[in-house]
């Protein structure tokens, strides 16, 4: 079965009961059970499981080709339970370009917990090869990352991984399973902000983990997952599922303005650096061609200008939007170490664009008038 076809029907059999062709929503937040805790449709309580959610992690493990799935209530309540179920004493290593939520968790809470974190930059084996020869227990890949677009070979990460006994984590929420697959080329777990590209809309908080094989890492984090109770609504499921059956087709569009807007700005004087892992220029493009099947619809760019250009090229943008998060139908733009919290590492001329479903010579009409 081909992805498209795939996206259309994983999860979305019509209701058995009523034959409806859209899923139905569950709210239900109790089931009825014998009188010993017999689960009469094998259901208890919504904490544990219910029917929507049930769904959604069967069409995202099919995406994903895994074996199983978890949902959580957003991306930072699935990055929270997987780390947070690492025993004490664990030492973990993330990329030095990496989501913000990330970055935090790993330098004021892991800690906490006796969880060492080591920051390397994964596009360098060999200081990760060096890393892991000390003992690593987890290596967290984000492939394109956020917000500086660093390409990191999943491949040559999970050799690495698999010759030190690590298990690796792949952030794969920019580039989605429509893009990229990174369970087939060696990573253990995938995580996603189902926020972004799987709702596509702007409107449905949510994460998600896709495991590649039913093991004890998913036994462990669907056991904390049910006790701490970072679990997805029903709603909040349905809606996600419903994105689903779309993917393929806005990644598509994604991708394909993405690519106008990058070769405008790239060939523009403000702009110092175009990072787009679908230019020829890019340090990571050649790895890009050989996992991707496409360069997504993310991009940052830095403007010669300093910190007064980005912000000044910011505010005077009217068909994008000044906003955070990514994946929505309309295009976004942000300041990144404007919203990173006290201790930014984003350079102060870089802005994160999100490029939605507009026609892109509106989006390249509205970024030509701002930098002019």
């Amino acid at each position: 079965m081909r992805f498209e076809t795939l996206a259309v029907h994983a999860g979305g059999e019509s209701d058995v009961t009523t034959g409806a062709v859209a899923p139905p929503i569950h709210l239900a937040t109790t089931f009825r059970h014998g009188p010993m805790a017999e689960r009469i449709a094998g259901y208890e309580y919504q904490r544990e499981g219910n029917p929507t959610n049930d769904r959604l992690c069967a069409a995202i493990a099919g995406l994903e080709g895994g074996a199983t799935a978890l949902t959580f209530a957003s991306g930072m309540a699935a990055i929270s339970c997987l780390l947070e179920s690492l025993q004490a004493g664990s030492h973990i290593a993330v990329p030095d370009d990496c989501y913000t939520g990330l970055r935090v968790l790993g330098a004021e809470f892991l800690p906490q917990r006796g969880v060492r974190v080591s920051t390397v930059d994964m596009s360098d084996l060999d200081a990760l090869d060096r890393l892991c020869q000390a003992g690593v227990d987890l290596i967290w890949a984000e492939t394109p990352s956020n917000p500086r677009m660093k390409i990191s070979d999943i491949q040559a990460l999970a050799g690495i991984a698999k010759a030190h006994g690590s298990v690796l984590v792949c952030d794969n929420t920019f580039a989605s399973p429509v893009l990229q697959r990174p369970l087939e080329h060696g990573a253990d777990i995938v995580m996603h902000s189902t926020t972004k590209y799987f709702g596509g809309h702007s409107d449905v908080l949510g994460g998600a983990l896709v495991f590649k094989r039913a093991d004890s890492w998913h036994e462990r984090i669907a056991h904390r997952l049910h006790i701490t109770g970072a679990v997805l609504a029903p709603f909040s499921a349905w809606l996600t599922l419903r994105g689903c059956r779309s993917l393929p087709a806005r990644m598509a569009m994604h991708c394909a303005n993405a690519r106008a807007v990058a070769g405008f700005l790239a060939a523009h004087p403000a702009i110092e650096r175009v990072n787009y892992p679908g230019l020829a220029s890019h340090p990571g493009h050649a790895i890009a061609l050989r996992q991707m099947s496409d360069f997504g619809g993310m991009l940052s760019i830095e403007l010669r200008g300093g910190h007064n250009a980005a912000v000044t090229l910011a505010g005077r943008l009217k068909v994008f939007t000044n906003a955070t998060s990514l994946g929505g139908c309309e295009s976004l733009i942000e300041h990144r170490a404007s919203v990173e919290g006290a201790n930014p590492t984003s350079p102060e001329n870089l802005l994160r664009l999100s490029i939605g479903l507009e026609h892109p010579d509106d989006l390249i009409a509205d970024l030509s008038h701002a930098l002019e």
